[in-house]
């Protein structure tokens, strides 16, 4: 699965402990100091760490932090994660060691990297995630998150680590910032970016409440778009019927077409036959073409059921040349034996040429046959 447009990626990694270790980094000159044990920080180097339980809202220790903080500093705090097959691995490119790796929240190509797991298995996935804020000149600037797995390089400067926080009250805070921030790509810092990845992974009613938000036909586009990614993505079965409801009546064929890609990273079988009936359904052709798309990538017989209807039923030419294109995105013992019969059968000679032309993509032995039986004739 690519998410690279949501700017992360899944790592699969061997899960770490999670006892806080605080080297001294050599020739920085920066001791790693501690005040009281840390129950659930990441590992944390090259930095002078302080322990302090949440005395005040969130929100207001946070602000409080920002209003005192003139030189560069970064305060976080974990919270539950949403349950799924992820880590959140942040780090700078070439960066990785063994496990998450290290991550160097100075480094300006810094990013958070998803991956999804391929080799390891793990029987036990993280429980928390970390969220991280760093000030400067008075303000928050950035907004990260990571894995409590992950080794953090705070590259010299103050870390405070909060204990006692609500999930609740740290969805209220990400919140600010997701409405505060432009979704598009131009945004350099992201933070909108960040903030909703964050939301979205909170193990918390408040999460679905937010994303809810997010959707609303009055929101823009770019942030409903990115908000049905993880509404397919982590939130389960109420994800599921928030994506079912903008399937259904968001007024914008764009977004439609991303609630199908959402639709196909659910894990609830429910999705499949949304998607299905998106590719018969849907007014707009671009979104038929879309669900088509992402029922390749899904298989199975509904899946290809739905395709090859698509091509013999839709009224639309080119939402045909999609479901053939979907075709040769199938496993090639269920797609090539269909688009062999489309390009025998089919009544369209625009379908018909696409199908040939699919299969001399194909270099499959059956592809090879049929052009010489259609040669020798």
């Amino acid at each position: 699965m690519k998410t690279a447009a949501m700017g992360i990626r899944i790592c699969a990694t061997t899960v770490m402990g999670l006892g806080l270790m605080l080297p001294v980094v050599a020739g920085q000159g920066i001791s790693a100091a501690t005040n009281g044990p840390q129950t659930n920080a990441p590992r944390i180097e090259n930095a002078r760490v302080e322990n302090r339980a949440l005395a005040q809202a969130l929100a207001a220790e946070l602000q409080a932090f920002a209003q005192q903080s003139a030189r560069p500093q970064w305060i976080g705090y974990a919270i539950p994660q949403v349950a799924g097959n992820r880590e959140v691995c942040c780090g700078s490119h070439g960066s990785w060691n063994d496990g998450c790796g290290t991550c160097r929240l100075e480094d300006r190509d810094h990013g958070v990297n998803m991956n999804t797991p391929d080799a390891t298995v793990k029987l036990e996935h993280p429980r928390e995630l970390a969220v991280l804020f760093r000030t400067e000149n008075h303000k928050i600037m950035k907004v990260r998150i990571v894995s409590p797995e992950c080794t953090l390089d705070a590259g010299g400067l103050p870390f405070v680590w909060l204990t006692n926080v609500k999930p609740a009250e740290s969805v209220a805070v990400l919140t600010g910032f997701v409405h505060n921030q432009n979704l598009e790509e131009r945004d350099d810092n992201r933070m909108g970016h960040e903030a909703l990845t964050a939301i979205a992974l909170h193990d918390d009613e408040s999460a679905n409440r937010a994303l809810e938000s997010f959707i609303r036909p009055t929101e823009r586009e770019s942030l409903r778009k990115q908000a049905s990614f993880w509404l397919g993505e982590s939130r389960g079965k109420a994800g599921l019927a928030m994506l079912l409801q903008m399937a259904k009546s968001d007024p914008s064929s764009e977004v439609r077409a991303q609630v199908t890609f959402a639709l196909s990273v659910s894990r609830e079988p429910a999705a499949v036959d949304e998607m299905i009936r998106m590719a018969h359904e849907d007014e707009s052709g671009h979104v038929r073409g879309q669900a088509l798309f992402w029922l390749a990538q899904k298989a199975g017989k509904k899946a290809a059921g739905a395709i090859t209807a698509a091509i013999e039923n839709d009224p639309d030419t080119e939402v045909k040349k999609k479901a053939v294109f979907a075709l040769s995105q199938m496993p090639k013992d269920e797609g090539v034996p269909k688009l062999i019969q489309v390009a025998q059968t089919n009544h369209n000679p625009a379908v018909r040429k696409q199908a040939m032309f699919w299969l001399g993509q194909s270099n499959d032995p059956r592809a090879l046959e049929f052009f010489e039986k259609v040669l020798s004739q």
